[in-house]
Parts: structure tokens; sequence; C-alpha cells
């Protein structure tokens, strides 16, 4: 069942969010070569107590840590170690909050360093692909129409592979809701959407194929050519005539600027 969210709902929800792009800008004015995921782990989730909230990860599904930390070919859901980011790293941080009954959720890769020029090419398309599909969260369209936005610009256009076995999602009093948000499908089919609904949409692109494979942890999704992968995400509200953003990364992006072992991940205007 699709619950769709009042307004009063919504403006908690993107309080949830809040938390979350404070923890993730926190990440961002940190992460650097030589750090650790444990240590960034511990960080975000002081940020987030601090600010009267939970970890919306941390317990969830026996998950063991309050990020998904995920570097280079890692998909999404790492657990955080202690093994150090290296320069030339892509990094996936995916974060979640709860607070007043309400969860948040937003993702972001950080590229450290020397990254190569193909894998940041990788980053901006599928940074780009995120406000491609939010485009299409308005009212009167079509789930599929979201899907097909990210699959037309990432796979058809740039040849990048899109992961099929995960998926956005509704969310709200659950971190996971109806409907399941994939980022591939066809224009005009699907459940037409409606105001109030409140959705994490989250592109996930291979810079090879679109194949998946499990790590032993019973986590970590891997690239199965073992080719690096990107992972951006908004939780988003539909309006009547575009898509409300609750979470923020201009809170991520102004950290950036001020950390030189991160490079910035322009959004591809000329696509929009």
């Amino acid at each position: 069942m699709i619950y769709y969210k009042t307004e009063e709902e919504v403006e908690l929800i993107r309080q949830s969010c809040l938390v979350v792009c404070q923890a993730l800008a926190h990440v961002a004015g940190r992460i650097r070569p030589g750090m650790t995921g444990a240590q960034i782990d511990r960080e975000a989730e002081e940020v987030i107590r601090d600010l009267k909230a939970v970890p919306g990860f941390k317990g969830y599904r026996g998950f063991p840590a309050t990020l998904c930390v995920s570097p280079n070919n890692a998909v999404v859901h790492g657990i955080p170690s202690d093994h150090e980011f290296q320069d030339g790293d892509v990094v996936s941080v995916d974060c979640g909050a709860y607070l007043n009954g309400y969860f948040g959720d937003s993702a972001y890769t950080f590229a450290l360093g020397e990254v190569a020029e193909p894998v940041m090419d990788l980053l901006r398309v599928t940074n780009t692909s995120l406000y491609l599909a939010i485009d299409q969260a308005a009212a009167g369209k079509r789930l599929g129409d979201i899907g097909f936005a990210v699959q037309e610009y990432v796979e058809r256009r740039h040849k990048y592979g899109v992961v099929r076995e995960l998926v956005g999602h509704g969310i709200g009093k659950n971190l996971h809701e109806e409907p399941e948000v994939p980022n591939y499908g066809k224009r005009g089919r699907g459940p037409m959407l409606k105001e109030g609904l409140v959705i994490a949409i989250e592109p996930m692109v291979n810079l090879g194929r679109k194949e998946v494979a499990h790590a032993k942890d019973g986590w970590t999704v891997l690239s199965k050519d073992g080719q690096p992968s990107a992972h951006y995400e908004h939780t988003v509200a539909v309006r009547k005539d575009k898509a409300d953003i609750l979470s923020d990364h201009s809170l991520i992006e102004a950290a950036i600027k001020k950390n030189p072992e991160v490079r910035e991940v322009a959004v591809l205007n000329e696509a929009l």
C-alpha cells in the first residue's frame, strides 16, 4: 500500500533529511585519503545524535553501522571498516536518520584526490541523472517516467550500466515503503504519481556492466566486473508542477569546496 503524506508529514520528513545532509556535509568536510570508513561512521553518528535524531540504518535488519560506506566497485550497502581510503578512490556514502517519527535518506559519492577522468565522468553523469529523474516526479506523471529518465540518459546516451537489483523507494514512518522506484523503465508506465507521495530516488550506476554480486559480509553489493560505481540520492515529495526536494546536497557541496582532498562533482547543466 502506498501512503500519501500530509503537508505536516512532508515537513517532518524534510527535518529528518536535513539531519542526514548535515551528517553528510560533516563527512564531506572530513573525508580524505588516509581516513577510514569506521572513522567517518563514528563522526556521522555523533552529528546525528547531537541533532537529537537517531541513525536510521544502524540496527535496521541487522545492519551494524550508521553509514553505508561503499568505495570504488562497491555499489551500495558497504559496512564501514578500518581500511584506509586511497588517493583516487570514489566513495559512496549513504545515510539515514530518524526524527519525530519519520525517516530521512540521502547519499553522495565523493571523489578523493586524483580520480581518473573516466570515473569522474561516471560520477557527473550519475549525479545529473538524479536531477533528470527528479524532474519527472510531478503529479500526473507515471512511475516509469522516473526510471526511463535515468536509463535513457545513463545507458542509452552514455553506455554505463544501470543496476537492476537495487531501486529507490517510498519513505516516511518506515525507511522503506511502497512504491519501489527503479532506475530503468518505460515512459508512461506504472502507477500515476500523486501529490503527497514521498520517495527516495537513487540512481546506482556502474562504469561497466550492470550486473552485481554480493560480498561475503552479507551486505555489500559489488559491480560484478570490478569496475567503479556511483550512487546519488535525494528524498523528494511529489507536487503538482514539480518535485519538492526534501534533502539538501548544497550543504554537502559547500563542504566539498572547503576540502582540498575532495573533487567537486558538477551536474551537467546541458542535460537538464
